[in-house]
């Protein structure tokens, strides 16, 4: 199978991390649907990334529906729980991780437009997502070793991917020192190598 993204998305770093975790071999093309040349529209009617080609060409796009298919494909190393309650809480967090990566990715485009075309308001309803998102995830883990208490899982690749990607593109957000807790689940993290090799950078 082959897997086409980018090495700075938090939504391609998703899947990559559940493909080491499963030991699964992929080839890895890189594309952004942001360049010209891109063919990523022409798999994938959305035009994003990551799209995962499966090996008789079926492609699979999102990062949770990739990811739950990679997890269903070989039996080690569950990462989904089997309960149904349990599969729901994982899809929580990891909801919840997603959409401090979409807040933060409207804020980082909306940088990139004009000064005199960016919208305050717009970027601060966005920052005050992830500000309200941190405090829950925060308050969520608590005391608990991972996400979901005692073992690690999907809930722990999403959240982490979204750590990683405001460590990388928003340093301004002091998350580290506010919520130690997740700076220590992070941390954690970064002690896989599945986390360690897949470091966002341009």
């Amino acid at each position: 199978m082959k897997l086409i993204g980018s090495l700075t998305s938090p939504y391609v770093r998703k899947v990559r991390v559940v493909l080491a975790e499963k030991k699964i071999e992929y080839e890895f093309e890189l594309d952004s649907p942001w360049s010209p040349e891109s063919n990523v529209p022409n798999i994938n009617p959305l035009g994003k990334i990551p799209v995962l080609v499966l090996d008789e060409e079926t492609t699979l796009f999102d990062s949770r529906v990739i990811s739950e298919y990679l997890d269903n494909v070989a039996p080690n190393n569950k990462l989904m729980p089997e309960s149904n309650r349990g599969r729901a809480e994982a899809k929580r967090w990891c909801a919840v991780g997603d959409g401090i990566c979409d807040a933060a990715a409207l804020i980082f485009l909306e940088r990139k437009r004009p000064p005199v075309q960016q919208s305050a308001d717009w970027i601060r309803r966005q920052e005050d997502k992830i500000t309200r998102s941190l405090s829950y995830l925060s308050e969520q883990l608590g005391d608990n070793a991972w996400c979901m208490g005692t073992h690690y899982s999907l809930a722990d690749v999403g959240v982490g991917c979204a750590l990683g990607y405001l460590a990388f593109r928003f340093p301004e957000i002091t998350w580290q020192t506010s919520y130690p807790n997740l700076l220590r689940l992070y941390e954690k993290l970064l002690h896989r190598p599945s986390f360690s090799e897949t470091i966002p950078k341009e």
